[in-house]
């Protein structure tokens, strides 16, 4: 895994060493950043199931503002320390090491807003839906924010996902790449690579 644009472009990540985690592909992160394009640079990022912070670190490497990693592993938060420590990313990142849904309520409580949430869940457990519902019933996003989620073609997004509006989806062999906008806001063209 390495950065692949940006300030760090080139560098290699920690990597884990268990089969626990499974990084976001270098293939997978490029076509998100791609299809995203200026929208990271100044941005404030959300990185849910952050893993090894693959993608959040790739946002800020791109020009983000600030990156919030969510994730409860143990494993994972020492190499997303170790992966901002070797990019001297710390000052512009901030580690939550709990629960997705805990973190999304802490988040909300403190009043932050995010203009860019990346969520790569574990696949096939259910926690897309389960996360969804907790993202609407706590709005720490504006009407211009964008959600990518990252997930299995087993498991398809919810027929109906209230707040929210598919705006465009790539296939990367088994997995899917969904860009969302929020549900006030009016959609970008209809791009799809479906």
């Amino acid at each position: 895994m390495r950065i692949i644009s940006g300030t760090s472009r080139g560098r290699r990540l920690a990597t884990p060493k268990s089969q626990g985690l499974r990084p976001t592909s270098d293939r997978v992160k490029e076509s998100i950043f791609n299809i995203l394009g200026e929208k990271v640079e100044g941005r404030v990022v959300l990185d849910l199931y952050a893993g090894t912070g693959n993608l959040g670190i790739e946002a800020l490497s791109r020009g983000a503002k600030k990156a919030v990693f969510v994730e409860r592993g143990r494993q994972a938060v020492r190499l997303i320390q170790r992966n901002l420590s070797q990019f001297g990313m710390e000052t512009r990142s901030e580690i939550l090491p709990k629960d997705v849904n805990r973190a999304i309520g802490i988040l909300s409580q403190r009043g932050e807003i995010f203009d860019l949430i990346l969520m790569d869940p574990p696949y096939e457990k259910g926690l897309i839906l389960r996360t969804l519902i907790k993202l609407r019933s706590n709005r720490i996003y504006h009407p211009d924010s964008i959600l990518v989620i990252e997930h299995d073609r087993r498991e398809p997004l919810p027929d109906s996902v209230e707040g929210w509006n598919l705006f465009r989806q790539r296939a990367i062999g088994d997995t899917l790449i969904s860009f969302l906008a929020s549900s006030e806001r009016e959609l970008p063209d209809q791009k799809g690579d479906r």
